[in-house]
């Protein structure tokens, strides 16, 4: 197998859930969506992609430095590795944008949805 191929098995694997945790991510919640969340949220998804494949890299050099590992258990622990850095961030990334994106600007009074007046009801 092409080595470069091989160190990033993880990365190619892992993609397309990689991809629906992210899309979950971006669309979930709603409302509200101003500047600073989107701006927010490509950050966040950035720096977790590159997080979760720095340590897919990292995992996978270091079970290589064991000579008793196995090509399989090289992948296994890159792909754990990954995946359990990639939930990590996400959810801490989840965590903040609740609390200093979203929160203060329904504090503020702002609607939570275009479609809904102050106290909340649909006019």
């Amino acid at each position: 197998m092409n080595p470069q191929i091989q160190i990033n098995l993880a990365l190619i694997l892992f993609l397309p859930w990689y991809l629906i945790l992210a899309w979950l991510y971006w669309a979930f919640p709603r409302h509200p969506r101003t500047a600073l969340r989107r701006l927010f949220d490509l950050a966040s998804l950035a720096f977790t992609v590159l997080a979760s494949a720095a340590s897919m890299h990292w995992s996978y050099l270091v079970a290589a430095a064991d000579a008793s590992a196995g090509p399989i258990w090289r992948q296994i622990l890159a792909t754990s590795v990954s995946y359990g850095v990639f939930l990590a961030a996400l959810t801490a990334a989840f965590a903040v944008r609740r609390r200093w994106v979203i929160a203060p600007q329904r504090a503020s009074g702002a609607p939570a949805s275009p479609h809904t007046n102050r106290s909340g009801h649909i006019p």
